[in-house]
């Protein structure tokens, strides 16, 4: 959905949706900006706005009242003013109050138009200011991403040598752990069957020792077996 930002007393505001511009109250003359844009443009320039514009008077200053013309009624004796007819007089005092109202107008609208020519420069250095902003924070952005997938993969690829190195332990420790089972089974086979030169209580303390050794290994192999099969799993997780 498409965001405006609008520039109201010297301050850039927003992002607003469509339908939250109209209670911000915009009128044709206010700036707005939204992405794609190259700069700021008046509202009223844009045609997707003109439904939520608030229509506003134009300034007083443009407005120029025709004073009424009133009809001096002359006196049939004739009269001066510092020694000037009064007619005269008059006609320059008219004359010269409409020389001083023009100057006067025409500097308010000059500085006018000069504030908001600042206020358009202004804008549009914050303008520069906010869009290089914006790509310094995309770069950064991008940047600290990169990073994070050359770190991720750096931490997967230590993963796996630790769970292969640790299952190739795991295989030289199952095959010593075995072949100790086979070599504790042939001797409890060897001490069941051997009866001479010994009592029968010797007899089987040697084949309850030989038992719990091959428990004790059963055990062990067990334990790596467990421990092999979950580390092929995790290994089969990160590949």
């Amino acid at each position: 959905m498409k965001k405006y930002f609008l520039h109201r007393n010297n301050e850039t505001i927003g992002p607003f949706a469509l339908e939250e511009l109209r209670a911000n109250q915009i009128t044709s003359s206010t700036p707005v900006w939204f992405e794609g844009m190259e700069n700021w443009k008046y509202a009223g320039e844009i045609a997707e706005l003109k439904s939520v514009l608030i229509i506003a008077p134009p300034p007083i200053a443009t407005f120029k009242a025709t004073p009424p013309v009133q009809k001096i009624h002359i006196k049939p004796e004739q009269t001066t003013i510092l020694g000037i007819s009064k007619n005269v007089f008059w006609g320059i005092t008219v004359f010269v109050i409409l020389i001083i109202g023009t100057f006067i107008f025409d500097s308010y609208q000059q500085k006018r138009s000069d504030e908001l020519d600042q206020k358009n420069k202004k804008t549009e250095i914050e303008n520069q200011q906010f869009l290089l902003q914006q790509k310094e924070i995309e770069n950064q952005k991008t940047l600290l991403a990169e990073q994070e997938r050359i770190e991720s993969e750096r931490l997967t690829n230590e993963r796996k040598q630790t769970i292969s190195k640790r299952l190739s332990e795991i295989q030289n420790l199952l095959l010593e752990k075995k072949a100790g089972l086979d070599e504790a089974k042939n001797n409890l086979i060897k001490a069941k069957d051997f009866k001479l030169l010994r009592s029968t209580t010797e007899r089987n303390d040697e084949i309850s020792t030989i038992q719990a050794a091959i428990d004790l290994l059963k055990e062990d192999i067990d334990k790596l077996e467990e421990e092999k099969n979950q580390l092929n799993l995790e290994l089969e997780r990160i590949q």
